[in-house]
């Protein structure tokens, strides 16, 4: 390798972890896997405010899918320090000085270890990756690698058909609070990370039933 090969090289500045997420990625889930069969990882982020390019996480919560099953044992929820709180924010989340936070660096390893070979699944699910990677970007990461299924674009397919326009609906009606109400998902916990991604992963199970009536039932399927 000359030196303007090794002034360039994509790798020099990654984390070894991040190489590692990055080649676990190379494998493709085959298009015909059955949706009882594919991995979810259901996630959420709250946030210091609502621009992703200047505002900071505060907590995460994931939990995973597999078999067609919320895997409680697989629940992670993490804290972290910061001294940008907004009073916007904290209405929401209510999170200022939390207990025991996570080194980034402690967080990043274990956060795409645990992503690996998943699909990714949220509710506006772009802020909250665009977060992420923000957060990891130090170590080298520049994209989450995972495929992303975004649970309002999957509700307003399913109700709508692909072409609907949230905006040019009622106000809030594919907000995760509506959504959970029309599909009798118990709104308990709201507005934590970790309780926002446990009431997401029931609303997917039940959209994930509906697509199975019209259709849908496997992984190129669900993701078109």
């Amino acid at each position: 390798m000359g030196w303007f090969d090794f002034l360039f090289d994509s790798n020099k500045s990654k984390a070894d972890f991040v190489i590692a997420y990055e080649e676990s990625c190379s494998e493709q889930i085959p298009p015909q896997r059955p949706i009882e069969q594919l991995n979810f990882v259901v996630l959420d982020t709250e946030t210091t405010g609502l621009n992703p390019e200047k505002d900071s996480m505060v907590s995460f919560g994931a939990i995973k899918i597999q078999n067609g099953r919320i895997q409680v044992k697989t629940s992670i929820e993490a804290y972290f320090e910061t001294s940008d709180n907004k009073k916007e924010a904290l209405q929401i989340h209510e999170i200022l000085s939390p207990k025991d936070p996570i080194q980034v660096d402690v967080f990043a390893k274990a956060l795409l270890k645990y992503l690996a070979n998943h699909i990714i699944v949220g509710h506006h699910i772009g802020f909250d990756l665009k977060i992420l990677e923000k957060s990891l970007e130090s170590y080298g990461l520049k994209k989450i690698l995972n495929p992303v299924l975004d649970t309002q674009y999957l509700a307003t397919r399913l109700e709508k058909g692909y072409h609907y326009d949230v905006s040019m609906g009622k106000p809030g009606e594919y907000s995760l609070d509506s959504l959970c109400e029309r599909y009798q998902v118990p709104l308990d916990d709201r507005h934590t990370a970790a309780g926002d991604a446990f009431l997401t992963a029931q609303l997917l199970l039940k959209l994930l039933k509906k697509a199975e009536k019209i259709g849908i039932k496997d992984y190129k399927s669900l993701m078109r």
